[in-house]
């Protein structure tokens, strides 16, 4: 049965969109969920929320109209963003509470998909004309460097904009930052966890703090046991989507390529690591692989996998099953064994906000993101409760609304936690090429475990990398 799964799953290979990433859209923490939401709707959304796409329901607060291009610098920013439950929500808040001190202040979202935000983008930049741009431009950031790279003079350097960088992670600065400038503020945070059912660990003979800092030869080790004892997996997967394997890596501050850039799979000792120790874990049943991200959904809402090892937008869904209320709890994801870089920390997705140079009112729009997300504790502790959405501003997460107890989690203090793991996580080389790096590996993985020699595997994964790159 599972030779049949692998050889389907290769085949159609092709046809999946860069690694999970459903209709174009490029991961991000709450949106992270929505690439793999895309592979079965074609929306744009987050794990926490509803799907929005250009044909998506719109409120109130938002314009789906044709308004295009930034304000005319009378106290009115236009912001592009995607999905009303979340991004556009937040971002509406954060209005509110800045009209109180500027009660002139006006802004406009314009729901405007994921992919559209990028597809335009490369549109302007490629006609040298920005005018159509807004003042603000939602951005993920497993894309956003591609775009930086190609395009830097369509975004504003914020470097000197008063935020105190310090009080957002390292990572999650870099994903914004190049030669050392910053040119986007953090929002949406991907940091990921380990999420369990303690009812089935306790059946099995564990309980949480046995999954802490362990590394994933201790998680495979206990996975068996769990699979024999309760017929069910510790960890599941779409063998089509690559998010564990880059986590996996990444958690050790290294990636799929290089410091040059360059494709970095063959010769990698510590991708080599990652591979194989994803592969036994699949051969060894302590994962469930499936086809897709409503099948992924499926096996934890039915109960046949008892783990989840990603963004901690997972907690969207999670919350949603009712009968399962008080079964779940989260802590660190599993390192590497045998690596010195390894850490239990990793990042899968994550979003943030960029001024663009089309703005006609640069100062007015770095004081209002400075104002709220990038310095306010009482605006995040507003969103919390509305969005859902994690905070990447670390003061955020010694609030008292952070560290309120989570009736789903047993009473565990989630949101606090999440953000103190966040700050923990390990800074690694970014690519423009990530999900095509993705991709390739998650190929590799595949045809491994169908029975391809590891070297052949990773080999041709190198030369389709390295293809892609030159495209």
């Amino acid at each position: 049965m599972k030779k049949k799964l692998f050889a389907a799953l290769l085949a159609g290979m092709m046809v999946v969109s860069a690694a999970a990433c459903g209709s174009g859209d490029d991961g991000a923490a709450g949106d992270d969920a929505a690439d793999k939401n895309n592979e079965a709707t074609g929306d744009d959304a987050t794990g926490d929320d509803a799907a929005t796409g250009d044909d998506a329901a719109t409120g109130d607060d938002a314009s789906t109209g044709d308004s295009e291009g930034s304000s005319s610098g009378s106290g009115k920013l236009t912001v592009w963003a995607w999905d009303q439950t979340f991004n556009i929500k937040a971002m509406n808040l954060a209005a509110e509470q800045y009209k109180k001190d500027h009660p002139d202040f006006e802004l406009e979202v314009v729901e405007t998909s994921s992919d559209d935000c990028q597809t335009k983008l490369t549109t302007c930049a490629n006609a040298g004309d920005f005018s159509t741009m807004p003042d603000i431009v939602l951005m993920q950031d497993n894309s956003y460097q591609k775009f930086l790279k190609s395009y830097p003079e369509a975004f504003t350097d914020l470097t000197d904009c008063g935020i105190n960088w310090d009080d957002f992670a390292a990572l999650k600065q870099s994903y914004s930052m190049a030669d050392g400038k910053h040119y986007g503020v953090p929002y949406d945070n991907g940091v990921c966890a380990a999420f369990y059912r303690t009812d089935v660990l306790e059946e099995a003979g564990y309980k949480i703090d046995d999954l802490k800092d362990i590394t994933w030869s201790k998680f495979i080790e206990i996975g068996q046991a769990v699979h024999e004892k309760t017929g069910k997996y510790l960890l599941t997967s779409e063998a089509t989507g690559g998010d564990i394997i880059m986590l996996m890596i990444q958690s050790c501050g290294a990636n799929f390529v290089n410091e040059e850039g360059k494709a970095y799979i063959t010769g990698n000792e510590i991708a080599e690591k990652c591979i194989d120790l994803y592969t036994e874990m699949i051969k060894k049943d302590v994962v469930k692989l499936v086809n897709n991200w409503d099948e992924y959904v499926k096996t934890v809402t039915d109960g046949e996998a008892a783990g989840i090892v990603n963004g901690n937008w997972m907690n969207g869904t999670l919350v949603g099953i009712e009968d399962q209320k008080g079964l779940w709890q989260i802590t660190t994801i599993p390192k590497v064994d045998g690596v010195d870089s390894a850490t239990n920390y990793a990042n899968n997705g994550g979003s943030s906000w960029y001024i663009t140079t089309n703005c006609q009112d640069k100062e007015l729009a770095m004081d209002f993101l400075l104002s709220t997300f990038g310095s306010s504790t009482e605006f995040y502790d507003t969103i919390l409760p509305e969005t859902s959405g994690i905070a990447c501003y670390l003061p955020a997460g010694e609030s008292e609304v952070y560290n309120e107890p989570v009736e789903f989690y047993g009473g565990q203090p989630i949101y606090s936690t999440l953000v103190e793991y966040s700050s923990n996580i390990p800074e690694f080389t970014k690519t423009p090429y990530h999900y095509e790096a993705r991709e390739a590996v998650n190929t590799a993985i595949i045809n491994i475990v169908n029975g391809t020699a590891k070297e052949d595997a990773l080999q041709e994964a190198q030369e389709t990398l390295e293809f892609k790159m030159a495209e």
